[in-house]
């Protein structure tokens, strides 16, 4: 059958990542006593706000966990990552995505960026461990968010991971949010609007802040401290930041 003329075909997707448990075979609970999920409604709605979901060709999905927990070397929720990824495939082809995850939900993204549609990553309170790999980042936009007084993942870990990925071939950098938690609680409506523009910007929607832009083509042997970035430094009022609806060129000018 021939789809009409007003037909939108996706162009491009966010993929959300939840947060989770570090061992847990158990499925994930249902309904509003899965606190990572419910966490993580706001920062859809934001994103679909801001790409119109779908109604510009832009989807918007949250991967479906199998289980609660990491579980190990079993790393259940990276398999649900990419079983994620291959049914965007199948439902819209070759079209770019970027993850945006939550502390297990971020670790699951990093391992799964390797996939062949990943432009990029938003790790939010991310959980990385030193031994976990990098090598699959190479070429990928990765931007970590991460409180400054996180006490359940560590921003130091992130800090590292951040350098190990540029270092590896990625383009990384993390921005420090003071005054903040794991749960993204305090400063919520900054996480979930920083948060839009640069998973927007990463899919080249919209112009990305620039001073994540410049950290982004930071070269490998850059020093470290030149990829971290402080929020409240970052001017995110400046009228070009706004979303403008239109593809603007990838953000980093490594596409």
């Amino acid at each position: 059958m021939t789809e009409p003329p007003s037909a939108v075909h996706p162009s491009a997707a966010v993929l959300l990542l939840l947060g989770g448990a570090e061992t847990g075979l158990g499925p994930p609970l249902p309904g509003p006593l899965n606190l990572p999920a419910v966490r993580m409604r706001p920062f859809a709605r934001a994103i679909a706000a801001a790409t119109g979901d779908g109604a510009t060709g832009v989807l918007v999905r949250a991967a479906r966990y199998t289980h609660r927990g990491w579980n190990g070397p079993r790393e259940d929720p990276f398999h649900d990552a990419v079983r994620a990824l291959d049914a965007l495939r199948r439902e819209a082809g070759e079209i770019p995505v970027v993850l945006v995850g939550h502390s297990m939900g971020a670790r699951a993204a990093l391992r799964a960026a390797g996939h062949p549609l990943v432009r990029g990553v938003v790790g939010l309170a991310p959980w990385c461990p030193a031994d976990d790999p990098v090598t699959q980042l190479a070429g990928r936009d990765v931007v970590l968010l991460h409180s400054t007084r996180d006490r359940i993942t560590s921003p130091r870990a992130s800090r590292s991971f951040a350098t190990r990925a540029r270092r590896s071939g990625a383009h990384a950098c993390l921005v420090a949010i003071r005054r903040s938690d794991h749960a993204m609680l305090g400063r919520a409506r900054t996480w979930h609007r920083l948060t839009t523009r640069i998973a927007t910007g990463l899919l080249g929607l919209a112009p990305l802040p620039e001073a994540i832009a410049t950290a982004l083509r930071l070269p490998s042997d850059a020093p470290a401290t030149r990829g971290i970035l402080d929020l409240d430094r970052l001017d995110l009022d400046r009228p070009d930041y706004a979303w403008t609806g239109r593809r603007s060129g990838p953000s980093t000018g490594n596409r």
